[in-house]
This record gives structure tokens, sequence and C-alpha cells, in this order.
């Protein structure tokens, strides 16, 4: 999972991820493969199996909700049939099956940011990147939305990169924590050493705000 006070860049690095923003120097490697050596048609198989959540929703108005979740897959070429039960199934995956005929503009902000969860997974993706899915939610939205996260990182097999301000959950959940901070990693390393014994001024905070909402 990746932290940071608001502006560091941490959106930026997904961004980077998928080629959308060019890094000034280093580079990105998936599966051993550069992305920034990437050729335009391996870009784009690439970023076909990388599902992206957004901090809204960004679902489309105009259609469906089946229809929103099936659009990735069907962009990418695959079948309307393959696509809608592969659409189906990740509505089910987030709860939402019983809407899947249901205008946008009939849900709530949290059935939404389900749909667009079950939209990023729908085209069965490698990678998921999460660009701060609860900034938009109220307090009892956000902790649905991190139950279903949870669930959805136990039962994937998938890589997932999260950018986040909810340190109890990157404690729970991540395999490894970076912070950022001014554009730069400040301290990485896993949950337990980042957030409870940090080295970093930035990771010393974060501990503070731990053990505020651990009541410790």
């Amino acid at each position: 999972m990746i932290m940071g006070p608001s502006g560091c860049g941490k959106s930026t690095v997904l961004r980077s991820i998928i080629a959308l923003s060019r890094p000034d120097s280093g580079e990105i490697l998936w599966q051993g493969n550069s992305v920034l050596d990437m050729s335009e048609s391996e870009l784009r198989q690439f970023r076909r199996k990388t599902g992206f959540v957004f901090q809204r929703s960004n679902l489309i108005g105009r259609l469906n909700v089946l229809q929103n979740v099936m659009l990735p897959a069907v962009m990418a070429g695959t079948g309307i049939d393959v696509a809608q039960s592969w659409a189906i199934a990740a509505l089910e995956g987030v709860g939402m099956e019983d809407r899947s005929s249901a205008k946008v503009t009939e849900l709530s902000g949290g059935e939404m940011q389900r749909v667009a969860i079950a939209r990023a997974i729908s085209g069965r993706p490698r990678l998921v990147l999460w660009d701060e899915p609860t900034a938009s939610l109220d307090p009892i939205l956000v902790v649905d939305t991190l139950k279903l996260i949870e669930g959805l990182i136990d039962r994937l097999e998938v890589t997932m990169v999260v950018v986040t301000h909810e340190v109890s959950f990157a404690r729970r959940v991540a395999d490894r924590v970076i912070l950022m901070e001014h554009g730069a990693v400040v301290e990485e390393g896993p949950p337990d050493k980042v957030l409870v014994s940090p080295e970093s001024r930035l990771g010393a905070r974060y501990a503070g705000c731990l053990s505020y909402l651990e009541g410790q």
C-alpha cells in the first residue's frame, strides 16, 4: 500500500505504473518486463489486464449497472456473452447482482463505488490499482468498502496496489507499505515495521495516528 500526505505523488505513481505519466527517472517493471519500454500493442495488452478503481466511481450515466461493468472486457475485444458472464460474476462478488439492470443515477454513493470495483475486476485482471477508493465516502460506507476490498484481497489471486489514508486498514491488510512525501519514498517495508516501529519522521506521525485510532 502507498500512503502519504495529499499531493505527495501517490496518484502519479499509479498513473506511471500504466504509463499514463512518464517518470523523470527510474524504471517500472511488471513480471520482469519494463513498462516504459513496451510497444503500443504490448502496453494496450498490459492495460487491458489492469483494473483501476478511482476516488470517484466514474460510471457512465447512459449505461446501466451491468453495461458499465461489461465495458472494459467488451472494449478489450471479449465476446458479449463472455463479458456479460464475467460482469455478473463480478457484481455477485461485490453484492450488487440484484441491481444489474438499475440506472447509475438510481444508486447511492456506496453502491456506485461497488459497481466501480466490479468493473475493475470484471475483466479478470492480473493487477488492480486503487486510488483512494474511500476518499469520497462517509464513515459507514468507508468501513463497508474496506471490508469489501479486504475480502477481494483474500479471494482474488491478483496483485493489488492501494493508495489509502486508512492506516489501520493498511496495517492489517498490506504485505508492504510505502510512505511518500514531496514526491519521494521516505520509508518502505512490512506494515508493522513502517507503521509501528518507523525510522522516518513521516512514519512516526503515522505511528502516532495508529496508536490514537487503536486507543493506545
